[in-house]
């Protein structure tokens, strides 16, 4: 039989999903524990092996793969104002896929410099200064980058006046990989995001799949294109737009709970819907926020100390328990599935706080600030208030005992009225782990892969 091979190379499981193209449907899925410590192929092959086990043989016509492994995207931003060119420069590259490491504001400090060389991100993403705006902050930044030892990727996305400026300095000074891309924040509060996510993707294919070992899979897949996040992301859009030939369902949330991050995407424009509420900072079509301290397994510990001992509990629905020997275990051992009932109610209990608190980030809130004509009401981020679907994915969710009871943490809260989140959604589930795979098909076979995630959409 003939088959497409989609492939998802994560920090706790290699899943891989079998796609007949031809009859638009899912032929079979798999997973098995990433092997990053030995070669991440160990883990594809026996993923692989799986599935067929589970179909019998199968030739594969085209296979292509994304990944999170290794941490993934890791970036560093830099730019000016910290609610404006620091902010669009952070969407952006979340909107690529990245996990934000590190963010500064206005000149850089030595000690800041300190810090970033021992982050060694991926990727520095330096901003700043609108179009015909502010000329010093970008330039001054770039000479200060410039004498530092760090020689990751840079990509330059700010004032289009001095950004060839700032590019020059970084090479002069023996700056291996430099790029220009058009400025994230033109003008005051629009943004510019596609071209850096486009840049961003980029550098990913041809570095970072190499940097973190990802590049031996190249020997069993076809072609490496895009980190995991921006997959699903590719997907949501697709879902919620539609094309040309199939109609989308419309404006919607993606909440996806992993072993190392909680993201949250959003498919919408999230305008106030309320009136006599001015707007911020524009929001992006398809915004995803990443939470890097609210993952399940690798930073469950990150997840149990920011939200305290008490809340998990609750959300387990468990009077004790020693929290603490709990998660230890299951951060040195993130393969580890639930087996016994109090295994399943602390999932249950980190995957539903997780939630919880990754969409009190993404939502966006309401504040009143005064003015020189009185106090006024702001919108900061979207308003997803009418949002009407919400798609949970990844295991803890698909495994759970109960999704919808996770899923309705992302409800909105009278007693926090000022966050925006939906009121009246219906949930679905992503029941065969596919959105990663149709965020791949996305850009090669668009009409297949949206009727394919429709029929696997399950209501809950």
């Amino acid at each position: 039989m003939k088959a497409t091979l989609l492939v998802d190379i994560g920090s706790t499981f290699t899943k891989v999903a079998a796609i007949d193209l031809e009859k638009e449907d899912v032929m079979a899925t798999a997973q098995y524990p990433t092997t990053l410590k030995t070669d991440v192929t160990i883990g594809l092959q026996e993923a692989v092996r799986i599935l067929k086990s589970n179909v019998g043989n199968l030739d594969f016509d085209y296979s292509f793969a994304c990944s999170s492994a290794g941490g993934g995207l890791r970036m560093a931003v830099i730019g000016l104002v910290p609610d404006l060119s620091v902010e669009a420069a952070r969407r952006a590259a979340l909107g690529a896929g990245a996990r934000i490491v590190a963010s500064y504001s206005y000149m850089l400090s030595c000690r800041e410099l300190e810090e970033l060389e021992r982050l060694s991100p991926d990727i520095i993403l330096l901003s700043g200064g609108t179009d015909g705006g502010d000329e010093k902050t970008i330039t001054c930044n770039a000479m200060r980058l410039a004498k530092s030892k760090l020689d990751s990727p840079f990509v330059i996305a700010g004032n289009k006046a001095v950004a060839y400026e700032a590019e020059s300095i970084l090479r002069s000074a023996g700056k291996s990989d430099v790029r220009v891309t058009e400025n994230v924040m033109p003008e005051l509060g629009k943004l510019c995001v596609e071209p850096v996510r486009s840049l961003l993707r980029e550098i990913f294919v041809e570095k970072i799949v190499v940097a973190k070992g990802i590049e031996k899979v190249k020997e069993q897949v076809d072609s490496v294109i895009m980190p995991t996040p921006m997959a699903v992301l590719e997907a949501s859009k697709l879902l919620a737009e539609g094309t040309k030939e199939e109609e989308g369902i419309g404006d919607l949330v993606v909440v996806e709970v992993g072993g190392a991050t909680t993201n949250v995407h959003s498919i919408c424009k999230g305008m106030p819907t309320r009136p006599a509420i001015f707007k911020s900072l524009q929001e992006p079509f398809a915004k995803r926020t990443v939470e890097g301290d609210l993952g399940v397994r690798h930073s469950a510990l990150s997840l149990l100390e920011v939200s305290g001992e008490e809340k998990v509990l609750k959300n387990a629905g468990l009077s004790s328990m020693d929290l603490q020997h709990a998660v230890r275990e299951l951060v040195a051992h993130p393969e580890k599935l639930p087996i016994s009932a109090e295994e399943f109610a602390l999932d249950e209990g980190l995957a539903s706080t997780a939630i919880e608190l990754a969409m009190e980030r993404h939502a966006g809130k309401l504040e009143v600030v005064p003015t020189v004509v009185g106090e006024v009401c702001l919108q900061y981020g979207k308003d997803l208030t009418e949002v009407r679907y919400v798609v949970g994915t990844g295991g803890p969710i698909l495994h759970s005992r109960n999704p919808q009871k996770l899923l309705e943490k992302i409800l909105f809260d009278e007693r926090k009225s000022f966050l925006l989140k939906p009121k009246r959604p219906c949930f679905y589930i992503d029941e065969k782990y596919i959105l990663y795979a149709v965020g791949l098909l996305a850009g090669i076979a668009p009409n297949k892969a949206l009727r394919i995630i429709k029929k696997h959409m399950r209501i809950v």
